[in-house]
């Protein structure tokens, strides 16, 4: 028998150092809806600031529109609540004729708790690509 003992957190350092897709550069973003405080930029930028946050409460899109095909392997999410506990559902879809259609990817509920260290990420790995 062969056995390997492996790092439990080694999922979440490979996520942080491959390399991501400078969206700044790559793509258009529209928004449904943003909080002054925490423009979309500060979600798709790293270091840019707290993250995105809508200004009114429902169902919010955020949609990337590239400006050449990319191809897409990894799609990291992070949800943070701060003010109470909730359930958050997200949808990822992708486009391969310009928005005239869109095949989803992943429909999701997660349910989030309000702390000061309470975070969910989601990493998806997916092979998204019309190049």
């Amino acid at each position: 028998m062969r056995k390997r003992i492996t790092n439990q957190g080694a999922g979440s350092a490979s996520l942080s150092n491959r390399q991501w897709l400078n969206v700044e550069h790559l793509a258009q973003v529209e928004v449904t809806s943003e909080a002054a405080a925490h423009p979309i930029e500060s979600a798709l930028i790293p270091g840019a600031g707290p993250g995105w946050r809508a200004e009114e409460p429902g169902q919010q899109t955020v949609r990337l529109l590239f400006d050449e095909p990319q191809r897409v392997r990894h799609i990291r999410l992070l949800f943070q609540e701060d003010e109470r506990q909730r359930t958050q559902e997200f949808v990822l879809r992708w486009s391969s004729d310009g928005g005239q259609s869109y095949r989803e990817i992943v429909r999701q509920a997660i349910q989030l708790q309000p702390s000061r260290f309470y975070q969910r990420m989601r990493g998806l790995l997916m092979s998204i690509s019309t190049a």
